[in-house]
């Protein structure tokens, strides 16, 4: 089985089990420390995926880490998939366990990319129609990226809205490009 089926169910696990003793926020807020936690530890992320290191040692090294910062259903959690010789595919289920939080509380992530910071009131309203449009919660993410000259670019699941200047402006060069009039001269 792959390590992604294995860790979309280890996360289905948990959610269900959080839910059911009340701390699935908490938990939530766990999974997202431990993303954090590996996306800035480049060490930390060779660790867990290291075979050579005993999982014993893996275990000690999470709960130094996040012992009295974490719910102890998390700890425990934790520990189970250490016993299970797991810890190569924490960060997959941390991963898992948000997305399906998200589907289960009705909340849809967005990303913006824009040549420049967007308001207050532009982010107010992008995410006024966004909740209008899909009938959820909206998670915004942005990201801010020169290139584009002017604009956005807008995904919203699998669809995206590029109305960007520097899109633009490709697509005029290829019409150009592909216009024999424009090419005899």
């Amino acid at each position: 089985m792959s390590d992604i089926r294995v860790a979309s169910r280890y996360a289905k696990s948990l959610i269900e089990l959080a839910e059911e003793k009340s701390v699935l926020e908490q938990v939530n807020a766990d999974m997202q420390l431990f993303t954090q936690v590996v996306s800035q530890s480049r060490d930390f992320k060779l660790l867990l995926e290291n075979p050579i290191v005993k999982s014993d040692k893996k275990l000690a090294v999470i709960n130094a880490v996040f012992k009295g910062k974490v719910n102890e259903l998390t700890l425990a959690f934790f520990n189970l998939i250490a016993r299970k010789n797991r810890e190569a595919i924490l960060e997959s289920v941390a991963t898992s366990y948000q997305d399906q939080y998200r589907e289960l509380q009705g909340i849809q992530t967005a990303e913006v990319v824009s040549a420049y910071p967007l308001t207050p009131a532009l982010r107010d309203e992008l995410g006024q129609k966004l909740v209008a449009q899909t009938g959820k919660r909206i998670e915004l993410i942005e990201r801010v990226d020169p290139s584009l000259i002017g604009g956005f670019v807008l995904r919203v699941g699998d669809k995206q809205i590029d109305s960007s200047v520097k899109n633009t402006l490709r697509k005029l060069r290829n019409q150009f490009k592909d216009n024999p009039y424009i090419n005899k001269l």
